[in-house]
């Protein structure tokens, strides 16, 4: 049975997609030695280039190769859906966030702004030949297409190829409900050293076989995070901040060669792009009124990453490479 993270109650589908709107779609890379894919993280069902939802986020380590952070620091809003690949499909996904911006939207970078595409990735080089950057424009059209409120976890997707505490990595997602709101969360974990690993509050990483102590952490993590709060851009940024928490009760020090960055946006509202059109009047959340989010954010984060690990199969790839399951080795570490 997977462990359960906190006291607060969960969403009917314990997943960011118990956020209102928001639905999530795969295109999965299974084919010897490659191995891996794209996640798709649709903020609402609408033009997200027309109606754009606001955002925060916050760098815990900066050892990544994200595209569209800049703009999102600089105006708190997303205008493209959430893509996540690995590192060397960015650009080929950036790209198709462009052209499905311009199909749907001729007059982008016309009398339009041009679209800023945001695309997240993490480094699954040991199981998936990344040089051969086989991840293509369909595979992210594809991704688009599939998104839905089941979210499948594990292995799928951007997850194909990750690896997490030296074992199979991958996506993860979990929601946790805070009085009237809800935050989810989902993560793309690729990170953390396997001795390091706390499950539930249990260092069972020690007790595992094979523990390798001395390799270095090198991986990476996305931390998406979704709510129906009425939240601004700063707002965000300090609930993004907050996935960290639940990042390090995993056992993650945030190492040198990993990138760890956190992103959280809100769906009570949208800002839309053209200037002509009326602003949203919103009653923000007061900001003492945070906390139960954050509590929600942290526990959501730490429940995501385990049920990445849980959900997760054993994948080979690359030379033969391959990553046990964690729910494999507990097993055999309870029998």
């Amino acid at each position: 049975m997977i462990p359960r993270i906190g006291t607060l109650p969960s969403g009917s589908f314990d997943a960011i997609t118990d956020v209102a709107g928001v639905t999530v779609g795969h295109a999965t890379l299974d084919d010897g030695d490659v191995q891996t894919g794209v996640t798709v993280i649709r903020p609402h069902a609408g033009d997200s280039f027309q109606q754009r939802v606001p955002a925060g986020f916050a760098v815990l380590n900066g050892f990544g190769k994200s595209v569209g952070l800049v703009q999102v620091e600089e105006l708190g809003l997303l205008e493209t859906p959430i893509a996540l690949t690995n590192t060397f499909s960015v650009p080929a996904v950036a790209a198709a966030q462009i052209r499905q911006c311009i199909a749907a939207n001729p007059e982008c970078g016309r009398s339009l702004p041009t679209v800023n595409p945001l695309v997240f990735e993490c480094n699954d080089g040991y199981l998936n030949d990344i040089q051969r950057m086989a991840v293509e424009e369909r595979h992210y059209l594809q991704a688009f297409a599939a998104a839905g409120s089941d979210v499948a976890q594990g292995a799928a997707g951007a997850g194909r190829g990750m690896s997490c505490f030296s074992l199979k990595g991958g996506i993860g997602s979990a929601s946790r409900r805070a009085g009237t709101h809800t935050v989810g969360a989902l993560v793309l974990a690729n990170f953390g050293q396997l001795a390091s690993l706390i499950v539930a509050g249990r260092p069972v990483g020690r007790q595992l076989e094979a523990a390798r102590q001395d390799e270095a952490e090198k991986g990476s993590i996305i931390m998406l995070l979704a709510t129906d709060a009425p939240l601004d851009a700063r707002q965000l940024r300090r609930l993004a901040l907050r996935a960290g928490a639940g990042l390090a009760r995993t056992g993650s020090v945030f190492g040198h060669g990993s990138g760890d960055i956190a992103l959280a946006f809100s769906t009570a509202y949208t800002v839309p792009q053209r200037s002509d059109a009326p602003m949203p009047a919103v009653a923000l959340l007061h900001d003492g009124l945070l906390d139960p989010l954050f509590q929600a954010a942290a526990d959501s984060t730490e429940q995501a990453i385990l049920h990445a690990m849980w959900h997760a199969e054993a994948v080979t790839g690359r030379n033969g490479h391959a990553r046990p399951a964690l729910r494999a080795l507990l097993n055999r570490l309870a029998s």
